[in-house]
């Protein structure tokens, strides 16, 4: 590949202007939150990160983060399922000869089966969920985040202030350039000695470059305007290895805004409430004696008195310092509770969720929770589009290029995202089929339910919209029937005993076989 004409560190230099309102929004929602998740401009190992006097923030956003992943990347299960195109496949029976579609289809999903699995392991051998979970804190504090999947090992974040992005009026990625600081030794052989004879610095700033032209994403890389020629390498639009992720998708914008954005507001007032509470709150507990200097009471007998002792005074030459503040801290108290309550209820707190009162059943934790879950489907959507789709293409390339999976036919096999706002759409299908059931058997009965519904389909359709496997667990309409003779044979060889069982067996078995033929 030839050098592209404009540097990386040109290009990253060249949309910085356009990033520095969205970093200074984000800087200040990291601040009332986690400040490290978006440290101040300026910032070094040493920093000191001023703490806020409230904690619903930082609470919050880890709670968050926490269910987004869980839903996003669910343990033990895997977040996305390879679909068989049946009109594609249609398509493709004529170059397939004559062979069943039913049967390819059942090979096929065997194999998909199987390749799924092999995907999930590698998402958890890589520990990927550890960098997950530190993209979407980035997201919800200042609602952008740079996923980097390299070749071989795990995944890296990059801060909003260590990238730039640019997108076309569509939303998708034109341009991508990153800055790394690294230690000069590090650097490949063919610039190193140039980067140490130019500066005896112990770091120097790697800039890397991500430019789409066509079908395809352009990489390259320099250090001080000097390009490294092992870097040059292009990648589908599908595959490639950054993957810039945004929280909202506004139209027009580069970036994201951030979740905490929306709540700045809550954030700063419980800020502010809360430093006035407890700075109050340490003035009022300082306790400080006045003696009246006029009066009989020495100030020495009340400090050198110890604990009920008799001594010699006048109570009214004291008296205790009080800052009587008590009305206006309540107001302070009350105001505060009420923005946390909201503050809560937006981070999905557990805590929000029970109303205060004596008697609070369980059905109406589980309603209030699945209301304030369905509040996140937008966020669900957005994620399951810019990160989860781009992430099993990306993951499923790098298990390709190492041998580990074969290659797919592209326009039969795709694959779909299975959680996330899928996930919420399975769980109101589960939610209705309940109250179905329910409903049917106040009104016509248990006997009438148990006459007209078909038991297999109605554990198939729960099972799916709880995304279980159903092969194996549920029995086919053959077991069923054959458990069932075997249970008459058996009530029958009870009743009759064994010697009638083993006649009508055995007439059964005649009346199978064909007659032998005679001789003529």
């Amino acid at each position: 590949m030839e050098s592209s004409s404009e540097t990386a560190q040109h290009l990253y230099t060249q949309l910085e202007a356009s990033r520095d309102p969205f970093l200074r929004r984000g800087r200040e929602a990291s601040e009332l939150t986690i400040p490290y998740v978006l440290p101040p401009d300026g910032h070094t190992s040493s920093t000191e990160y001023k703490t806020p006097f409230q904690g619903v923030g930082a609470r919050g956003v880890n709670n968050l983060a926490s269910k987004l992943l869980l839903a996003l990347l669910p343990p033990n299960a895997p977040f996305f399922r390879l679909s068989i195109d049946n009109y594609e496949l249609e398509k493709a029976k004529t170059e397939l000869g004559e062979i069943e579609t039913q049967e390819i289809k059942t090979e096929l999903e065997k194999a998909l089966a199987e390749i799924e699995r092999s995907v999930m392991q590698e998402v958890e051998s890589e520990a990927f969920r550890v960098g997950a979970f530190e993209a979407l804190k980035n997201l919800i504090v200042t609602g952008n985040a740079l996923v980097y999947l390299p070749d071989e090992g795990g995944m890296r974040v990059f801060r909003p202030d260590r990238y730039v992005v640019k997108r076309d009026p569509m939303g998708n990625v034109t341009h991508i350039a990153t800055k790394e600081t690294i230690a000069p030794f590090l650097l490949p052989d063919s610039v190193k000695d140039a980067v140490y004879r130019d500066s005896k610095e112990d770091t120097c700033d790697l800039y890397t470059a991500v430019v789409r032209k066509g079908n395809k994403f352009m990489v390259y890389q320099d250090v001080k305007g000097i390009p490294i020629d092992e870097s040059f390498g292009s990648y589908d639009i599908d595959k490639s290895p950054f993957i810039p992720l945004r929280y909202t998708r506004i139209d027009g914008e580069n970036y994201g805004r951030g979740f905490v954005e929306e709540y700045l507001g809550d954030l700063k007032s419980l800020e502010a409430l809360t430093q006035a509470i407890v700075e109050g709150s340490a003035a009022a507990a300082k306790v400080l004696f006045l003696v009246n200097p006029n009066g009989t009471t020495k100030a020495r007998t009340l400090s050198d008195s110890a604990n009920g002792a008799i001594v010699q005074g006048n109570a009214g030459d004291i008296s205790v310092l009080q800052l009587q503040k008590f009305n206006d801290f309540r107001v302070a108290q009350e105001t505060m509770r009420a923005i946390q309550e909201r503050l809560s209820n937006a981070f999905l707190l557990n805590s929000s969720v029970v109303r205060q009162a004596e008697r609070v059943t369980a059905e109406e934790i589980r309603m209030l929770s699945q209301e304030l879950e369905t509040a996140l489907g937008g966020l669900y959507s957005i994620l399951s589009q810019e990160f989860q789709m781009p992430l099993v293409e990306r993951l499923m390339a790098r298990m390709r290029k190492k041998n580990k999976m074969p290659k797919l036919p592209k326009d039969i096999v795709k694959p779909t995202i299975t959680t996330g706002v899928e996930a919420l759409g399975r769980g109101n299908d589960l939610n209705k089929l309940d109250m179905f059931i329910a409903g049917a058997n106040q009104i016509v009965g248990p006997e009438a339910v148990q006459q007209y519904l078909n038991v297999s389909d109605y554990f198939t359709r729960r099972a799916t919209s709880l995304g279980i496997e159903t092969e194996g667990l549920i029995k086919t309409e053959e077991e069923v029937a054959q458990a069932n003779q075997q249970a008459q044979m058996q009530a029958l060889a009870s009743q009759l005993g064994g010697p009638a069982i083993n006649a009508m067996s055995q007439q059964a078995l005649a009346q199978q076989e064909p007659p032998e033929p005679t001789e003529e």
